[in-house]
Order: structure tokens, then C-alpha cells, then sequence
């Protein structure tokens, strides 16, 4: 099995400024009698002068940690001190719990796949009409779908692709890692509705590995495949990063900043960020 090494973009590095990271609880009305942790992540360069673009990441406890596989907070501040993604405020949302009292890993919250595997609008009306307003009390954010990325882990990856196929209007850029792609509430139906649906103006980066998970509710690997080709039939701009990783986190925070430049490039090459 492949080793994934991280670059120097996952790293700390002298005279980089480093954004400010904020815990915080939120009581949903949309998922009623459901409590989650939410992190938020806002670049030193932010002055409000300035829109800035947006990033939402499922799981967020799992991409926050500077000690765990994606560093997302690190690889932020070396890529935007380089100009090599825009100006951008991160939403870090773990999923829901039945109570108020959070268990310390997110995975085990109660909502979890209530939230995330389901294939419905809802959880994109949570973002729109319940977290993003409450963040853009604090900040500007852009208006321009292109200018709004979202990404998840496993069933946080489907549940991002989930948004941005239900509000392409939106979210234009979505980040799936070890995407759970399978019939665990319906996902499997995807490749075939990619197919079969009229396009949607999204741009999709897909990262899974040949040793990700086989069992009752369908095979990860051939699924995120059957993702890959069914986006390429359709002629979607999108990504497959290919590995021989399991269901974990490494090949994909080791990749993160160059799945960032791809992402982010468009607009980068339009001189929007200048």
C-alpha cells in the first residue's frame, strides 16, 4: 500500500500569517432538537474590505486538527499568503446530536447519517437558510456560487455533493474524500442520475482508494468509479485522484493543497483574486 508524505503546504512555516479559529454551538431549527459544534476559520488577511469566498466542511472537527490528516487551518494560510486559492472563510459543522452534551467524536453523534446520507434538499436549507446567514452576521461573503466550495469525508462527502447537486445556484465547488457513493439511504443512485439528469454547474475533485471500504451497503471503490465515469460521460469538469489507501483520511490530506489549486483555479486564472 502507498505511503502519502505531506508537502511543506501542510506545514507551519515561518512568517506565514496564521487565521483565527473559533469554536462554537448552534441548536438547529431545520434538524429540530439537534445541538452541533461548529468551527470557524477566518484568514489574518481578512479585514472586510474585501468579499471573501466560503468553504464548508462536514466533520469539521476532522479537518480542523492541526495534528490530524488534513490541516485544513495550515494548508488555508500557506495557499491564501501565496495566492493560491482566494480569500476564504471556513465553516467547519460537525453533525447533529439528540442532546446538548456532544459526545468528543464527532462520528458518533446521533444525526450523523440522518444528515449526511440522506438525499434530499434539507441539509442544504440548514446551510443556506440557518448557518450561513449566522456567519455572515460577522462577515462578507460573496454572493457568486463560484466563489463557495463545500467538502466531506465518507458520508460527509456525499452529503457535500448532495448540496451542491440540490443548489448548483449556490455551491458550485464540491471536495469528496472516500465518498460514501453506496445504498446506505440511496447514495448508489447517483452515477446513473449524473447521467440521466439535466447538468448541473458544479466542478467536482473525488479522492478514494482500491482499499476503501466492501461490505453490506456496496464496495466505496467501484462506487467513487462509477462517480468518475459517470461525470466524465457527462462532460463535468471534475477530478479523480485515484489510490490504494483505505477509509481514512491520509491520501486525501496529503493531496488537500493541490485538490485546493484545482478546485480554486478557475477563478484564479480570471485574475478575481488578484
Amino acid at each position: 500500500m502507498e505511503t502519502y508524505p505531506y508537502s511543506l503546504d501542510s506545514e507551519r512555516q515561518n512568517g506565514i500569517p496564521q487565521g483565527a479559529l473559533t469554536r462554537h454551538l448552534w441548536q438547529s431549527k431545520i434538524y429540530e432538537g439537534s445541538y452541533r459544534e461548529y468551527f470557524v476559520y477566518v484568514p489574518a488577511q481578512y479585514d472586510g474590505s474585501q468579499l471573501a469566498a466560503l468553504m464548508v466542511f462536514q466533520d469539521g472537527k476532522s479537518y480542523v486538527r492541526e495534528d490530524g490528516d488534513f490541516r485544513v487551518p495550515v494548508v488555508f494560510d500557506n495557499l491564501i499568503h501565496k495566492k493560491e486559492m482566494p480569500l476564504t472563510i471556513g465553516l467547519f459543522i460537525n453533525p447533529g446530536h439528540h442532546k446538548s452534551k456532544l459526545p468528543v467524536i464527532p462520528y458518533q453523534c446521533s444525526r450523523r447519517s440522518w444528515e449526511y446520507d440522506d438525499l434530499s434538499d434539507q441539509y442544504a436549507r440548514f446551510l443556506i437558510e440557518e448557518m450561513i446567514p449566522e456567519l455572515q452576521k460577522n462577515y462578507t461573503l460573496a454572493d457568486d456560487p463560484k466563489m463557495r466550495a463545500i467538502c466531506g469525508l465518507s458520508s460527509g462527502a456525499i452529503c457535500a455533493f448532495t448540496v451542491a447537486w440540490e443548489r448548483p445556484d449556490y455551491f458550485h465547488k464540491v471536495l469528496s474524500h472516500i465518498g460514501s457513493y453506496t445504498d446506505i439511504r440511496g447514495g448508489h443512485v447517483y452515477p446513473a442520475l449524473i447521467r440521466k439528469s439535466a447538468k448541473r454547474d458544479i466542478k467536482v475533485f473525488l479522492q478514494d482508494g482500491a482499499n476503501d471500504l466492501d461490505n453490506r451497503f456496496g464496495n466505496w471503490w467501484l462506487a467513487n468509479q462509477q462517480m468518475a465515469a459517470a461525470l466524465a460521460f457527462r462532460h463535468y469538469d471534475y477530478q479523480f485522484a485515484g489510490g490504494t489507501g483505505g477509509h481514512d483520511g491520509k491520501h486525501g490530506g496529503a493531496i488537500l493543497p493541490d485538490s485546493l489549486r484545482w478546485l480554486w483555479a478557475d477563478y484564479l486564472k480570471n485574475g478575481s483574486f488578484g
